[in-house]
């Protein structure tokens, strides 16, 4: 089960594609939320979470505050669930302070490629295991012409992977391991 865990959404139990995802451990999403609101890392901002699977990492940012969210996700199943998970977030708002919440069905560099400059604040990258350390590489370098300046991005990976290439322009701010888990978060430069 997959659930948000704080915020206005709070405990609202989240739909999950038949196959081909992996969400985020409730664990672990919420050792990244409280670290990230400790920092004044959501509320107001403009995020994406790139191969959303179930959107829980976008929709947890929602939940929390963030003003924009855009879950990626190619798989049209997933993208399904994504769409119906959002609006069961976004249903819970408080009247009048609903977080626009989009989902784009396409592949993540195609959907970076398209993005506009500058239009991010936030990004929570948690692809499949089976991508490739180069694709995730040229991801994250299709990425950065579309970080604000002061964007932070977190990829989740497993330990065994290593630490993203980080392509020009980005670098490693800080990692955090829960178990076989790690979170690789960096800046511009």
């Amino acid at each position: 089960m997959t659930r948000i865990i704080a915020g206005f959404a709070g405990s609202t139990t989240l739909g999950v594609p038949k196959s081909g995802t992996r969400p985020t451990s409730d664990r672990v999403r919420e050792a990244l939320f409280s670290a990230l609101e400790a920092r004044d890392e959501v509320n107001g901002l403009r995020v994406a979470d790139l191969y959303a699977g179930t959107g829980a990492l976008g929709l947890e940012a929602a939940s929390r505050g963030a003003s924009h969210v855009t879950l990626v996700e190619k798989g049209q199943q997933a993208a399904r669930v994504c769409r119906a998970n959002a609006a069961l977030v976004v249903a819970r708002a408080p009247r009048g302070s609903a977080p626009t919440v989009a989902v784009s069905a396409q592949a993540v560099r195609s959907y970076l490629h398209h993005a506009p400059a500058r239009s991010l604040d936030l990004v929570l990258i948690d692809p499949p295991y089976e991508l490739s350390d180069d694709d995730l590489r040229l991801d994250l370098e299709a990425l950065v012409p579309a970080l604000d300046e002061d964007a932070l991005v977190v990829v989740e990976r497993r330990a065994r992977s290593g630490e993203p290439g980080w392509p020009d322009g980005l670098a490693l701010e800080s990692s955090k391991s829960y178990g076989d888990t790690v979170l690789w978060s960096a800046r511009l430069q």
